[in-house]
């Protein structure tokens, strides 16, 4: 159901760590023109459904190669690479077709990014028939189980089990409860320029840096719309992910990255009997859907002190033993810190109205897919989606390596379909 708020959310202020505070005004406007940009880099298999949390449209990111062309939404469909996804929306001209966005020499995409809003699609028509015609639905058969925390043993009291064919939607509801604190980033609409687009579909360079100034131009663009992006929102590093077998369990080890700040680890799998598994590096009870994606600052911090996240000085994450049976898809994020700006800054009089003529939001991430159990695989991330992975040399004892995992995997996924809505 959606609501409208009657007091504008707005009061700005940039933290050392690069967020910004929400205070409520009772005199504030919401700001003329706003930027929103998405960066991510995907290492690993670049396999389908990797993106954010369990996202159907993302699903065929993985399935479908881009070629030599840059397509927008490639911040979430987890191919290999660096991606970079704008958009923009001028408050006084929602009509906007085209911006520019001027961008450093380092970014190797100098001078300017061409934003273009995407074409106006045609609606179906109304039906006059609003009869809802009821469907047979046959309840899902077999178990969901449920495991978190790092170490080489299942821990007491674990798993939570869900049974499909006697849980009521409430109990799926409960089971499937979790932690997200995804945001509006960039996206796709009618009236609001975006790149990458037809007319510029460069992909990201390897090498390439957002470190620098920046600015957008556009009919109803407030001038002065400039900014600098520092290091701690630069492109991030792939995360280079290492896996071994630790008597029956999987070692994870990784090499920091120097701007993370936190990292999360999911894993899920199938075994015999119509079961799906479940697994998260939370010390808490965390399913993981909707962590592997953007998170705000203040959450992540919040979800540190509850042990839900690991720690940027985390290197390691033992996988228990004997949790998965015919494989599983392995995901791992580190968090980038969001930055958020807009100007100017929120009078301390607070007599007086408040209108800042622009805003950007900036997220970041890095994730990596992987088999579990795949011995790990030395590989080079390049811009253009392209995997460089090569074959897995030794499997974990426990779990069949190579396309039986795979396909163990995707029949679990099939089985979910009816649950998640696919």
């Amino acid at each position: 159901m959606k609501t409208q708020a009657k007091v504008v959310v707005v009061g700005l202020v940039v933290l050392a760590g690069g967020s910004l505070v929400y205070a409520q005004a009772g005199k504030s406007k919401p700001p003329v023109a706003q930027a929103w940009i998405d960066v991510a880099t995907y290492a690993g298999m670049g396999m389908p459904g990797m993106g954010g949390g369990m996202n159907p449209l993302s699903m065929l990111g993985g399935v479908f190669g881009g070629g030599g062309r840059n397509t927008f939404g490639n911040t979430m469909a987890g191919k290999t690479g660096s991606w970079l996804d704008v958009t923009l929306f001028a408050r006084n001209t929602p009509s906007l077709t085209d911006a520019i966005q001027s961008v450093p020499a380092n970014s190797k995409l100098a001078p300017e990014l061409r934003l273009v809003s995407p074409k106006q699609q045609k609606t179906p028509p109304p039906s006059e028939d609003d009869q809802v015609i009821p469907e047979e639905y046959e309840p899902p058969k077999g178990k969901i189980y449920l495991y978190w925390g790092c170490g080489d043993t299942v821990r007491p009291g674990q798993p939570q089990v869900l049974d499909m064919s006697k849980a009521s939607p409430a109990d799926y509801q409960k089971f499937f409860v979790g932690r997200r604190a995804t945001q509006r980033g960039a996206h796709l609409a009618t009236g609001r320029p975006s790149w990458p687009n037809e007319e510029d579909a460069r992909m990201v360079p390897e090498g390439a840096s957002l470190m620098g100034e920046h600015a957008f131009k556009g009919q109803g663009v407030p001038d002065g719309f400039k900014f600098a992006i520092g290091q701690a929102q630069d492109i991030m590093p792939p995360l280079e992910l290492n896996q071994r077998n630790k008597d029956g369990a999987t070692q994870l080890e990784w090499k920091g990255l120097p701007t993370a700040r936190a990292y999360f680890i999911a894993a899920m799998g199938a075994r015999e009997n119509n079961e799906m598994v479940f697994w998260t590096s939370s010390e808490v009870t965390e399913n993981g859907t909707g962590l592997v994606d953007y998170q705000t600052n203040s959450a992540i911090d919040r979800w540190l002190k509850e042990k839900a996240l690991l720690s940027p000085d985390a290197r390691t994450c033992t996988v228990p033993k004997g949790i998965f049976g015919n494989g599983a898809m392995l995901r791992m994020i580190a968090y980038g810190t969001e930055l958020n700006l807009a100007y100017p800054p929120k009078p301390t009089n607070q007599n007086l109205v408040w209108e800042p003529q622009w805003a950007v939001k900036v997220r970041l991430k890095s994730v990596t897919n992987a088999m579990l159990g795949m011995e790990s695989m030395k590989e080079k991330t390049l811009s253009g989606g392209r995997d460089y992975s090569s074959q897995p040399r030794r499997g974990n004892a426990n779990q069949p390596a190579g396309n039986g995992s795979l396909d163990g995997v995707s029949q679990g996924l099939d089985k979910l379909k009816g649950v998640f809505g696919f």
